[in-house]
């Protein structure tokens, strides 16, 4: 059955999002935006070719937008790799 992994570059990306989310808007709040964003990942397992290919940025990744962060991923086999989960800010340090 098809899965999603998170490479290093979206785990870090990840508990960033966590500690700003916490700090800024409250835990509950902050725990709420990251069950959105694995809701998310769980759609790109059933739907991997539902969001456009980004060719043009990093060759072989697609990319969806949730919520203010951009998830770039990689369809590997079956498997869906998630490359970076990047908000606006931080895609030219990303790039």
């Amino acid at each position: 059955m098809p899965n999603y992994k998170l490479s290093k570059t979206a785990k870090a990306n990840l508990l960033t999002i966590a500690r700003y989310g916490d700090k800024n808007y409250g835990v509950q709040k902050s725990n709420q935006y990251r069950d959105k964003l694995k809701q998310q990942f769980e759609l790109l397992v059933e739907q991997p070719y539902l969001f456009q290919a980004v060719n043009h940025i990093r060759k072989g990744y697609r990319r969806c937008v949730c919520g203010s962060h951009s998830i770039y991923y990689r369809i590997d086999n079956e498997d869906i790799e998630i490359m970076a989960v990047i908000g606006q800010q931080d895609i030219d340090k990303w790039l």
